[in-house]
């Protein structure tokens, strides 16, 4: 028998909706955005977990609500045994330094008035988790693992390039030596040249540091290099979810497999036998979601079925999992 995997992060069920008002004095909440919208999954320890999906689908949403930058509107996010959307700030502060967060934007995500000593040091601090003579000591040794010269430690933002700059924002994410880290689509700000040698820098420190990532991104041939397993968003669902090589093998969900068939393959000959799936209309508003099936404004073999019944999120096969009617 197979040893049983240790889940890192549980997500049940989570949702995360944002209201829209009315009136400029009395505002009343006339709708709500629904950027997640009842997702489930787990992050297995030492494991990247891939979410892909459109702009806008909620992926980056679902990153910030399980790390509590947004308070979920219903659902649990559970760490070892805890429920972070029910821990008050301050059990929440004691518990954070475990899970982090690399942002999409490595300029604007970093303060440009402070060095990137301060930028790294700022979170020991906090923390209190070494003394103030071993700040300097510690922010050296963090330079060194992202691959940047410690003499660095004095300058500021603006005197780096995009991808030292999403260097320095590692670097920040491990100061305190997390666990979790959500990687929000970090290398889709920074030229292509750049983007292979920060990925191949966060699988070194993944085996090294032994780091459990969530990796959102749009860029599926990048995500299939870096993850074990694949999670598809569509208008705040979760649609697929399954092991990297069945999903781009063998997808089963049409919106699933209209993504990949947009991905170019470097092989004239199959791309020339390749079967293209063109969606047609625009994604709906996540205000106002369809009725029944979320895709069946666009998805190619929609039935009656699927505009007047939801599809549960189901096991289909060992570790697949699939929300449409024909799977």
């Amino acid at each position: 028998m197979k040893p049983e995997k240790k889940a890192v992060i549980q997500v049940k069920n989570l949702k995360k909706y944002f209201p829209i008002t009315s009136g400029s004095v009395f505002q009343s909440q006339v709708g709500a955005v629904k950027a997640v919208d009842d997702i489930s999954f787990n992050v297995y320890k030492g494991e990247t977990l891939g979410l892909v999906g459109e702009s806008g689908c909620g992926k980056s949403t679902c990153g910030r609500t399980i790390l509590q930058l947004y308070r979920p509107t219903s659902g649990e996010v559970i760490f070892e045994g805890k429920d972070l959307s029910k821990l008050k700030k301050k059990e929440l502060r004691k518990i954070r330094s475990r899970f982090q967060m690399v942002f999409q934007d490595p300029y604007s995500s970093l303060n440009p008035r402070a060095t990137v000593n301060n930028i790294i040091s700022e979170p020991l601090k906090i923390h209190h988790l070494c003394s103030s003579s071993e700040y300097s000591d510690r922010v050296s040794d963090l330079l060194k693992k992202v691959g940047l010269n410690p003499k660095f430690a004095n300058r500021h933002p603006h005197e780096f390039s995009g991808g030292q700059r999403q260097r320095i924002a590692i670097a920040r994410a491990l100061a305190l030596n997390p666990e979790f880290i959500v990687c929000d689509e970090p290398i889709s700000a920074l030229d292509v040249s750049i983007q292979a040698q920060i990925v191949n820098l966060l699988e070194e420190l993944q085996e090294d540091l032994k780091l459990t990532y969530l990796f959102i991104a749009h860029d599926l041939s990048m995500v299939r290099h870096i993850s074990r397993r694949v999670g598809v968003m569509y208008l705040g669902k979760l649609v697929e979810l399954t092991d990297r090589e069945q999903l781009y093998n063998n997808a089963l969900h049409p919106y699933t497999k209209a993504l990949l068939s947009a991905v170019p393959v470097h092989d004239p000959l199959l791309e020339e036998k390749r079967k293209r799936v063109i969606l047609k209309g625009d994604v709906p508003s996540p205000a106002n979601p369809p009725n029944g099936c979320n895709f069946n404004t666009r998805c190619p073999i929609a039935e009656k079925k699927c505009f007047e019944e939801e599809p549960a999120f189901k096991e289909v096969s060992s570790g697949t999992w699939c929300s449409c009617h024909f799977a």
